[in-house]
């Protein structure tokens, strides 16, 4: 069958519209794949790396997004578990090996061989898709498809940063950058009892962080981070923002016996780490990986409970290389998603 879809033919820059809008043959089913009418799709910062060619600078005719619900309209000949009809969220890890060290140890976010939705395979920018049957997503009914999508990546790496952060209960955790993945996992870290601190360049940024409950809010244009932070009794930090410089800052103003958590899957710059001021007491420094299906699971449920929802706006497929260029640009507040 033909579909529609923004297709990457060559990694490019943002500004100079690298996403064709085309009709393309979707391939044969294979036994345990799912064949899904795409409803709705976010627009993550990866997919930015994944444009720019920052995570594959020679990837060729690929279709991104992998922040996904749809329905499915077709399966495979295995696929007992899950009915045509039937709607599904797909996220980033399109599906792992199963045989690895890691996927036997419950870490398939690790596996060498894992594929990648919208990077490896061709991804929801579509308005048809195949998805691995193994790794689609019963999703929760209280919450709506636009309202699902930002949460099956931004949401996702935020709760998985979050869990790794270790935060006591109550503690003060700070965020450096917020964009779609911060402000949803300043709603998290609010409902569950934690004090934040929201770390911005961008002031319609810190008035949205102020809005959803942040604690505190800082720019780095006020001066000198260390200065702005040091009485706020911060444990551990989360940076979203892709440079190494709020990594350094955030080694810098979190107490002894802390935890940096660098949530993104690339960033700008080089991490020079001063080992007395940054990295001493007990510091730790971890960087995430993707997550798992059993983070997704519990973060959707936590996410319908705790009545998480991201701030978005609706956009058109023809539209996406100018989200993409706003994305860059830091123009959005919240996140922006394709309805088709």
């Amino acid at each position: 069958m033909k579909v529609k879809a923004a297709i990457l033919e060559k990694t490019g820059k943002i500004g100079e519209n690298p996403l064709k809008i085309k009709e393309i043959d979707l391939p044969e089913l294979r036994d345990n794949e799912l064949l899904i009418k795409v409803d709705v799709c976010g627009v993550c910062r990866t997919d930015l790396h994944v444009i720019e060619g920052e995570l594959d600078n020679n990837l060729k005719n690929v279709i991104p997004g992998h922040e996904i619900v749809g329905i499915i309209s077709g399966k495979g000949r295995e696929v007992k578990n899950l009915n045509i009809g039937e709607r599904v969220g797909v996220a980033w890890l399109y599906n792992s090996c199963g045989n690895c060290e890691y996927c036997l140890s419950g870490r398939e976010n690790l596996c060498e061989n894992k594929q990648f939705t919208g990077f490896s395979r061709n991804g929801g920018y579509s308005q048809y898709m195949i998805a691995d049957s193994r790794f689609v997503f019963q999703l929760p009914v209280q919450l709506k498809n636009e309202e699902i999508a930002p949460l099956l990546c931004s949401g996702a790496i935020g709760y998985r940063s979050f869990k790794l952060a270790n935060a006591s209960p109550g503690s003060t955790l700070a965020m450096f950058g917020f964009g779609g993945s911060a402000h949803l996992t300043l709603q998290l870290a609010k409902r569950l009892g934690y004090k934040v601190v929201i770390v911005s360049r961008n002031e319609e940024h810190l008035k949205l962080a102020g809005d959803l409950g942040a604690d505190f809010t800082l720019s780095p244009k006020e001066g000198d981070i260390y200065q702005g932070l040091k009485d706020k009794d911060i444990e551990n930090a989360i940076v979203f923002a892709p440079s190494a410089v709020p990594v350094m800052n955030a080694l810098k103003i979190i107490k002894p016996g802390g935890r940096v958590v660098v949530s993104g899957i690339h960033i700008d710059g080089e991490i020079k780490i001063d080992y007395d001021s940054q990295l001493f007491h007990e510091k730790t420094l971890l960087s995430v990986e993707s997550y798992t299906r059993e983070d997704m699971r519990e973060y959707l449920r936590l996410a319908a409970n705790l009545g998480i929802k991201p701030v978005y706006d609706l956009i058109k497929l023809e539209d996406i290389n100018s989200a993409l260029n706003d994305l860059k640009k830091s123009r959005v507040n919240g996140v922006k998603i394709i309805k088709f």
